[in-house]
């Protein structure tokens, strides 16, 4: 199996580092219910604006119910779908845009819905799997064969798995990609200290 580790100046946190964006997923081993509950879990305890928890989570097991686990599976691009089919469990993460206690327009829900699915990829990870995010599937086409009310917007699809021993359940195209070595644009462009466009390294 492809091991990507990120290299970091400093240490971080080993699940963190290991956690990548695999598409060679092992379809043929199902992910356990206590698993899926367990991802859901990490997801519930991540931070929230007046703890409004905006998010909401629709799960799709291939091997629990192939009907639906279709339905979304057909919701994403082809380039998507080419790899995807690898995976078992299809997951739709989404964002209320209005408060719960108030109906008011939720301006921090979709960074919300990101805080919890960051934790239920770190989950993953924590578990012996991986979960791939994506931004390629029909937003419309989604909310309508699942029925998702007006005020929550679809955020992203992601794929949830146990990685493959073989890299030939990928085409040509995605086999490159999942031998590319990771990359990240250098710590002090994106990040700063005191002011605007001074480099956090500055202070190393």
């Amino acid at each position: 199996m492809i091991e990507k580790k990120a290299i970091t100046s400093q240490s971080i946190n080993e699940i963190i580092a290991k956690r990548w964006s695999i598409r060679a997923f092992d379809i043929n081993k199902k992910v356990p219910k206590e698993n899926i509950i367990a991802i859901c879990e990490a997801a519930r305890w991540a931070p929230s604006c007046f703890n409004d928890q905006p998010y909401r989570f629709i799960i799709w097991d291939k091997y629990e119910d192939e009907a639906n686990y279709d339905k979304a599976f057909s919701c994403l691009v082809e380039w998507n779908q080419r790899w995807v089919r690898t995976a078992p469990v299809l997951i739709c993460v989404l964002a209320d845009n209005k408060f719960r206690y108030n109906g008011e327009p939720n301006r921090w829900a979709q960074f919300d819905a990101g805080a919890a699915t960051q934790n239920l990829y770190l989950q993953a990870v924590d578990l012996g799997m991986m979960a791939h995010p994506m931004g390629g599937f029909d937003v419309d086409k989604i909310k309508k064969e699942f029925n998702i009310p007006e005020n929550f917007t679809p955020m992203a699809m992601i794929a949830v798995g146990y990685q493959s021993e073989n890299i030939d359940v990928l085409d040509n195209d995605h086999k490159e990609l999942e031998t590319k070595p990771r990359e990240r644009i250098s710590l002090g462009e994106n990040f700063f200290f005191s002011q605007w466009g001074s480099p956090i390294t500055k202070i190393i």
